[in-house]
């Protein structure tokens, strides 16, 4: 058991860490060769190097240990209230139709979302096709050595083994739960007109780890597939297991209308799916993830409702009813789109007009007990910003796979900030002797 005094000392070596230490750890040049030995190599290498110039940040973020592990102790809470009964019967009875429909694939890359507030970690949100995961196990390879006093590693399960390999391992559990012991042929990573996506060199990098593998694999958009003779098809080729990559959660755009036919008829392996994300990253699911009474209500123990209650933000249903008391307190509270994704029509309290406050109140929204970001001050451009940080835990079947962080300028997080972008997180290690 850790003492007080090596938490405080751990965290605070984390703080000053994040505030003085300027070093570049990214080596630009090890990144380049890394993404050169795979085919076309030179042209995923320009994507990211330079029509991505803000995907990776050059440095690191330092997180104590303690810090790591009491996300995972709020991750391992939610998990239990996830699998109880009352409350996924609560969650369904407002997710679409579609949701409804429970598969036995459990659905890759949940991301669970931090920032580190005054209380330690404070989960944010959770997102159900959480991207960026294998673009992280790229950074963390072209990292070189930062400062000799820290003795770092990744947080997570990957110990030795390469997160490449865990996330294969993860698809092809994926088609386990689903198909039994057939064989896994085709996979198909699908999101609407893919070139066009951000993160497509992810994309990139799935396939040829799945064809590296031995299994055929495709990037498509969802109108390229059709539903016939019972099974899922790319042109002749008959589809087995799709990556999920749409923001279309619920498979209701007309382009999704292929996918969806041969997910509930069973056809396809599909992960993620329109169930975890009800299950999980309706932003609606955070009012009773909060809730100690609910939860208490529920039979969830004491223990587990005090985990919550320290690591999840108060959040409340945005209702026209009580607009007055809403904009009242709106510089305390973080706005949210019930079904949103990436920050899209997320806005701080303090931010907020009366037109946009009006649009609010007409949608689906939640509103967050406001938990500002933890900073990491960089040298930009020749002078000392800070950036802030958002953690991101990406998680299957409950388990912590890696740990990475974002750094960004603005009012929600993005990829247009110089000097951020991904960035690996450094675990410190408890001191002895502190």
């Amino acid at each position: 058991m850790s003492s007080d005094a090596e938490v405080e000392t751990s965290r605070a070596l984390a703080e000053r860490l994040n505030s003085d230490c300027q070093c570049i750890s990214l080596d630009r040049a090890a990144l380049s060769r890394e993404l050169g030995q795979a085919p076309d190599g030179d042209a995923l290498a320009s994507m990211i190097t330079l029509d991505r110039p803000h995907l990776f940040s050059g440095s690191t973020v330092f997180v104590s240990g303690e810090h790591v592990r009491h996300m995972a102790e709020i991750i391992a809470a939610i998990e239990r209230v996830v699998a109880m009964p009352a409350y996924l019967a609560h969650v369904l009875a407002y997710a679409p139709p579609v949701a409804r429909y429970q598969p036995r694939a459990r659905g890759v890359f949940l991301g669970y979302d931090f920032h580190l507030g005054a209380a330690g970690p404070q989960l944010i949100e959770i997102n159900s096709n959480a991207g960026g995961a294998l673009l992280n196990a790229l950074l963390a390879r072209a990292q070189q050595a930062c400062c000799d006093v820290v003795t770092a590693r990744l947080p997570g399960m990957l110990g030795g083994d390469p997160p490449e390999h865990l996330f294969l391992q993860m698809f092809l559990e994926e088609w386990r739960l689903a198909r039994g012991e057939a064989r896994l042929a085709t996979i198909a990573i699908v999101d609407t007109d893919p070139e066009r996506q951000y993160l497509y060199p992810e994309f990139v990098l799935f396939r040829q780890l799945f064809e590296r593998h031995g299994l055929t694999a495709l990037i498509c958009d969802p109108a390229a597939l059709s539903w016939r003779d019972g099974a899922l098809w790319h042109e002749q080729r008959r589809i087995d297991l799709v990556y999920n990559r749409l923001t279309d959660f619920a498979l209701e755009m007309p382009a999704s209308g292929a996918l969806r036919q041969a997910y509930l008829e069973d056809s396809v392996v599909l992960t993620p799916h329109p169930h975890v994300h009800a299950r999980y990253a309706d932003k609606r699911n955070l009012i009773a993830l909060s809730d100690p009474e609910l939860l208490s209500r529920w039979g969830v123990d004491a223990a587990t409702r005090g985990v919550l209650a320290g690591g999840i933000p108060h959040t409340e249903e945005v209702a026209a009813s009580r607009a007055a008391d809403l904009w009242a307190r709106r510089r305390q509270l973080f706005f949210k789109p019930a079904a949103g994704y990436g920050s899209r029509a997320a806005y701080r309290g303090d931010k907020l007009t009366r037109r946009v406050f009006e649009e609010i109140l007409a949608g689906a929204y939640v509103a967050q007990a406001l938990v500002p970001p933890s900073s990491r001050r960089l040298a930009v451009d020749g002078a000392l910003a800070a950036l802030k940080v958002d953690l991101r835990n990406y998680v299957y079947d409950g388990r912590v796979q890696l740990v990475t962080a974002r750094l960004w300028q603005g009012q929600t997080t993005n990829f247009r900030t110089p000097g951020g972008g991904f960035a690996p997180v450094l675990t410190l290690p408890l001191l002895e002797n502190a």
